[in-house]
């Protein structure tokens, strides 16, 4: 008796698009990094749509964040790794800086700042931070 293949359709390791942008470090380059990852997450709803509508959203954020970061707070040029894993995406954002991020206070009344970090946290169901010699890589992975 001969088996039909059903729709589901198991993602091929050659399906799954990742991306890789290298970036000066310029202000500019944040509305970059942020244009590549919605090119990636285009090319990645078109294998796999999202599990939910925000994880899109979510995803776009935290890239902004990690980018503007990097321009805000490492000199010199940054670059942007993102992938496809079994249940998300994973992003690494590799800058100049060898300091580990650390949470500030929010102040609004400074004009605001202090945010991001937290947000990355909140929205990323795993943060971690991997110095070395030349800067530092931050790996993040969200739902999709």
């Amino acid at each position: 008796m001969a088996i039909e293949p059903r729709g589901d359709r198991t993602l091929a390791a050659e399906e799954i698009p990742n991306r890789t942008a290298s970036f000066a470090g310029a202000l500019h380059n944040v509305t970059g990094a942020r244009l590549v990852a919605e090119e990636f997450l285009d090319e990645l709803s078109r294998v796999s749509p999202p599990s939910a509508p925000e994880h899109w959203d979510d995803i776009l954020l935290v890239v902004t964040e990690l980018a503007a970061n990097a321009v805000q707070y490492a000199p010199g040029p940054f670059e942007l790794r993102m992938r496809r894993t079994f249940d998300g995406v994973h992003v690494v954002l590799h800058d100049t800086n060898t300091t580990p991020p650390a949470p500030r206070p929010f102040h609004p009344s400074r004009g605001g700042g202090g945010i991001g970090w937290h947000l990355i946290h909140t929205l990323c169901d795993q943060v971690s931070v991997v110095p070395g010699a030349r800067g530092k890589d931050i790996h993040v992975f969200l739902p999709w």
